[in-house]
């Protein structure tokens, strides 16, 4: 016996459904469309959300807030995060994300001042909280300004 000799189980290659082709063929007169409305019409649907008449999804759920589409997203960094670093450090974007505590180099990066810097590094970030540079200067580090 080979592969060739097994054939399809009975029932498992069915005929296609002839729609308007009368009634005797079971799908005559309406041909499954149903009767009047923008389904039974050829080339006619409805637009997508189009819930029957009824107050759609999208026009029912309250709107709320703005997103500014040209606003500027900063990846934190803590103060007290820094104290990873060696004494004298210069730690900008390439060693902050080495180390993991940012995602991405193209995105700005802030230090906020959350902790005690117990270590002397140069810090370059994009920006400073007035906290962050309160530590930071207080602490002896350096703070240099990136401009993107």
């Amino acid at each position: 016996m080979n592969i060739v000799d097994i054939g399809m189980p009975r029932g498992a290659n069915r005929p296609t459904k002839r729609r308007g082709r009368g009634s005797g063929s079971g799908h005559g007169k309406t041909a499954c469309r149903g009767r009047k409305g923008a389904k039974k019409r050829s080339g006619r649907t409805t637009r997508p959300g189009f819930e029957g008449g009824q107050m759609p999804l999208i026009r029912r759920i309250p709107k709320k807030g703005f997103t500014a589409p040209f606003r500027k997203v900063y990846q934190v960094v803590n103060v007290e995060s820094l104290n990873r670093f060696d004494n004298n450090a210069i730690v900008g974007p390439a060693e902050l994300k080495k180390a993991g505590l940012i995602g991405s180099m193209r995105e700005h990066i802030k230090i906020l001042g959350d902790g005690k810097l117990t270590k002397i590094v140069t810090i370059k970030a994009h920006k400073f909280s007035e906290g962050a540079r309160k530590i930071l200067t207080t602490a002896g580090a350096k703070i240099e300004l990136l401009i993107k």
